[in-house]
């Protein structure tokens, strides 16, 4: 791999090569400095404009030895930036259909509209989960962070079907829009959701009225990162220990969490209370709540209440109880 080092290296001995030949003009033929230099450019780049001064048998010899070693040493140099050109965009083309030979073999994946300071963090929670994820970002400076972060993204404008056709939105789980201006969430809802009326899309709103136009548009959930920061803020005076055990029951990386698990149609626990499914007793996990597939909630179950199809178990304890859990409902 071509290092920064290495070009300097090039350039230095091009400038080496330029100086020697002019020296060597100044000490056999007097020349001063400037029409040397001349001369020399002009015998290494072949131009041909013809001696400056005339040469005599010395100078002659001189000239023919600059230009066989010195051309070697040009063709070279200049070769090699033209392969390091060549090579650089090479890889770039090969690297981005390969990249979206990738993105079309994804299926119930996830897709970030903005890369931004809030994107960023979805980004890194939802590739800690090891969920599919492809980023799109209009931004042409954030796409190395996006390479080496090791994500799958698309450089583009994601209110244009076109990015989101490529980013596969048709064969799509999710979406998150959270793109530098409330109205770009809205053309950003608004195309995903023609583009895939079973999407689940989640859009940040700032604005006051936004949340309104968002939902209208066709998104899901709507979140301001204001109100929620300041909600957080004022929970965590109030409510410091519950904020705390919230903060660890979602943090990742930790043995124990809070997750969300569907009930599939071909559960064996459909229809089975509670009190006789396990969840409790053999998994020990604490069931805070169910959520029926007509959106109902129920929160602290009791004991007699059968498990159907379409739920989705809300509960809390160690991960590896959790998927447990989860492999006994599908």
């Amino acid at each position: 791999m071509v290092t920064f080092r290495k070009i300097a290296q090039w350039a230095a001995s091009l400038l080496a090569l330029l100086l020697a030949g002019s020296l060597g003009f100044v000490w056999l033929e007097g020349w001063n400095f400037f029409d040397a230099l001349y001369m020399t450019v002009t015998t290494l780049t072949t131009v041909g404009y013809g001696e400056i001064h005339p040469l005599d048998r010395i100078g002659r010899i001189y000239n023919m030895v600059l230009i066989l070693t010195g051309m070697g040493v040009m063709l070279y140099i200049v070769g090699s930036l033209a392969r390091v050109v060549i090579e650089g965009e090479l890889q770039a083309v090969l690297g981005r259909r390969k990249l979206i030979k990738h993105i079309k073999r994804l299926k119930d994946h996830y897709i970030l509209c903005g890369f931004g300071r809030i994107g960023e963090i979805i980004a890194r929670h939802l590739k800690d989960r090891g969920l599919s994820l492809v980023v799109v970002e209009h931004k042409q400076p954030l796409a190395s962070r996006l390479e080496e972060s090791g994500y799958y993204f698309i450089v583009g404008d994601a209110t244009r079907e076109e990015i989101l056709l490529e980013a596969g939105i048709e064969r799509a789980k999710g979406l998150i829009s959270v793109v530098s201006t409330d109205a770009d969430n809205v053309y950003v809802v608004l195309t995903a959701r023609s583009l895939n009326p079973n999407l689940f899309i989640v859009a940040r709103g700032d604005d006051l009225g936004s949340e309104k136009k968002l939902l209208r548009a066709g998104a899901d959930k709507v979140e301001s990162p204001y109100r929620m920061g300041g909600q957080k803020m004022a929970q965590t005076i109030m409510r410091p220990t519950v904020v705390t055990f919230m903060e660890l029951a979602m943090k990742d990386g930790v043995d124990w969490t809070m997750e969300e698990i569907a009930v599939g149609p071909a559960s064996p626990l459909q229809g089975v209370p509670l009190a006789d499914s396990g969840i409790r007793q053999n998994l020990n996990l604490i069931l805070v709540a169910i959520k029926r597939a007509d959106g109902e909630m129920l929160f602290n179950p009791s004991h007699e209440t059968p498990i159907l199809a379409g739920d989705t178990l809300i509960a809390l304890g160690l991960r590896k109880n959790l998927d447990a859990l989860e492999k006994m409902v599908l």
